[in-house]
Parts: C-alpha cells; sequence; structure tokens
C-alpha cells in the first residue's frame, strides 16, 4: 500500500501526484490540512519533524522531501521514464528542476509567505509582490535554459513529459495564482499547457484532490 499524505495545495505533493500517476502507481492520501495548523501538532511532527508535506508511506517505510521521493519513485517503478537515459540528459533535467525546487518553490511557500505577510508585517500586498517577485525572476532564468534546448514537441525535453513537467507544472499553478506575469515564458507556458491536458496531471490537479476547498 501506498499513501501520500500532504495537502492539495501543496506543490511538492503536487509533485509526487503528478509522477505517481504518470507511473500508474494507485496510492491512497490523508490530508495534513496547513491551513488550520495541523502541521504544527505533535501527531504531525513525530511523523516529519520539520511539519512540512509531503511523505509518503509504502510498505513500512515513509520517505521525506520530494526531490528525495521522485528519484525513489522513479528507480522503484522504472518506467516511463521521468529522466532521460543518458547521464547529460539527466543532468540538465536535474539542473532546471532544480532552479523551481531549489531557487524558486523555497521563498514562496506557505510558512514563507506568512512570515512576510505577519512576522515582518508586510501584509498581503508585501506577501503577494514577495512571491510574483520571485517568481517571476525565477521562471524567467528558468525559460531562458530551457529555450536553448532544441526540441520537437511542447515538452521540454522529450516527446513525452517527465521530470521537467513534474516540477513545472506545480509551480505554474502558483505563479497563475499569484498572478505573476509570465509573458516572457512561452516556452515554459506551451509545456505546461501541454501537460495539464493529459488525464496524469488533471487527476493531479490541486481542485481535484478530496480535500480540496
Amino acid at each position: 500500500m501506498t499513501t501520500l499524505y500532504g495537502y492539495w495545495r501543496s506543490s511538492a505533493a503536487y509533485r509526487l501526484r503528478i509522477a505517481l500517476n504518470l507511473k500508474g502507481v494507485g496510492y491512497g492520501q490523508v490530508a495534513v490540512n496547513l491551513k488550520d495548523g495541523e502541521q504544527h501538532g505533535e501527531a504531525w511532527r513525530a511523523i516529519q519533524p520539520q511539519g512540512l508535506v509531503p511523505v509518503l508511506e509504502h510498505g513500512q517505510d515513509r520517505f521525506l522531501q520530494s526531490p528525495a521521493i521522485l528519484e525513489w519513485i522513479d528507480e522503484t517503478w522504472p518506467e516511463p521514464a521521468l529522466l532521460p537515459a543518458d547521464a547529460a540528459g539527466r543532468c540538465r533535467v536535474r539542473g532546471w528542476a532544480s532552479v523551481i525546487a531549489c531557487d524558486i518553490h523555497p521563498v514562496q511557500n506557505l510558512r514563507i509567505l506568512k512570515a512576510i505577510a505577519q512576522d515582518l508585517g508586510q501584509g498581503p500586498e508585501g506577501m503577494k509582490a514577495w512571491a510574483q517577485r520571485w517568481m517571476q525572476s525565477g521562471l524567467e532564468s528558468l525559460e531562458t535554459m530551457v529555450a536553448a534546448h532544441e526540441r520537437s514537441t511542447p515538452f521540454l525535453y522529450a516527446d513525452r513529459p517527465g521530470m521537467s513537467e513534474v516540477y513545472l507544472v506545480p509551480q505554474m499553478y502558483n505563479a497563475r495564482r499569484w498572478e505573476v506575469d509570465v509573458s516572457n515564458c512561452p516556452t515554459l507556458v506551451a509545456a505546461d499547457e501541454a501537460a495539464r491536458a493529459l488525464p496524469a496531471f488533471a487527476e493531479a490537479a490541486p481542485e481535484a484532490q478530496p480535500d480540496a476547498e
């Protein structure tokens, strides 16, 4: 049995839903209500000491941190592969994914935005301006990287979606939510639209989750 502990609007949980769907892996879901602060309770901290989601439970194992979990998923269910077959291709795609996972997402996740709005006294408008600033600059940099790679389909690396889209689609969802200007990112926009048209992505969308508001 595979169980995903997450929150409907968590980008990191969204990534795992996409990956599991692409692999055709059945899984159950347990919601951790970040909005109500459930992640701060002792019960959840006993599972994830950082108070974050997602956590993936498989048999007797519990795995933390979506980048590591995605690599485990790809190794455990090799087909269809999320990463290219060659080492150079894998490095390139991991680099693109890291722009999102390491540079964009961490500074605009829920706990950081709450700190901007509340602890630093910037309020909702300051929170929105912060999110827009770092998402726009990060996505525009990523656009420059991916646009340099030749492709024959809208997907970023191959003729089907892979790890690049697993990271991209949740981040583009956040960009729309925060009204980020992505007019300078046509390659990313095209890949996002093509991926979201596929069942594996549509079924992973935040609004399609059992705990969606």
